[in-house]
């Protein structure tokens, strides 16, 4: 987490300018900062709060955009199911992008382990300090911080920077470039629609690709020999009732 840390330190900084510059309260913008805890959702809805949008745009406009968490917490499933609940609760609100990224990276296989939560929990950790501590500081020092530093333009490097470690497949690249194309092409809607817009063409697309990769493994399923005597494992077992893998077991002769 410390090559990320940096970009999202910067975000934050320029989250908390952002709140109190639209003309929040430091008190309200302090509550957002440590309740909402979701930097792209907060930077969607502000400029929304400022031209004043119907309520159930910027409801929309949050929902949508945190949509992703529904992908997180569905892949997370198959590791922290067992979890009681309070547990899961905080996971669910400590849970980020370069958390999931770098927690998939480290366990690719979905079956819970010992060391996955402390891993869980020192990232999140890591990620939570980084996030509030410059939004705090942002926040309070918002009147301060005159606009000619270029801190919006310090925010688009860090989500660059953080976009970036989040892309390591075809399927990411391909929904990120569909995304940034729709956003400039519906660029023109009123109350940041656009934003709507490209999250919904994200989406899309990467279902798509999905679709195309599952169905292409149903056609080419893999081939797995099977010494004769032994027990085929469980998430094998899993891979050839979702049809990825034929097993083809060896047989012994006198």
């Amino acid at each position: 987490m410390a090559g990320t840390s940096l970009g999202i330190a910067a975000w934050g900084l320029v989250t908390g300018v952002a709140m109190v510059k639209s003309g929040m309260s430091v008190s309200l913008a302090l509550f957002m900062s440590l309740v909402v805890y979701a930097g792209s959702a907060q930077l969607a809805v502000i400029p929304l709060l400022t031209v004043g949008a119907p309520l159930w745009v910027i409801w929309l406009t949050a929902s949508c955009v945190n949509l992703r968490f529904v992908i997180f917490s569905s892949m997370w499933r198959s590791y922290f199911a067992h979890r009681p609940l309070r547990e899961r609760l905080a996971i669910g609100y400590f849970s980020g992008d370069v958390i999931y990224v770098a927690f998939m990276k480290r366990f690719p296989e979905p079956r819970p382990q010992p060391e996955q939560m402390p891993y869980f929990w020192g990232a999140a950790a890591t990620n939570w300090v980084a996030w509030q501590v410059p939004s705090i500081a942002g926040i309070l020092l918002a009147n301060a911080v005159p606009l000619s530093w270029g801190l919006g333009f310090a925010g688009v490097l860090a989500l660059l920077g953080v976009l970036l470690s989040l892309l390591f497949d075809r399927a990411t690249w391909l929904a990120t470039g569909v995304a940034a194309t729709a956003a400039v092409a519906a660029f023109a809607l009123p109350l940041k629609l656009n934003i709507l817009v490209a999250i919904a063409a994200a989406v899309a697309v990467g279902l798509m690709i999905e679709a195309v990769d599952r169905r292409r493994k149903n056609r080419h399923p893999e081939m797995l020999l099977v010494p004769a005597n032994s027990v085929m494992p469980p998430e094998e077992r899993q891979h050839m009732k979702d049809g990825d893998v034929v097993p083809l077991r060896e047989e012994r002769h006198p």
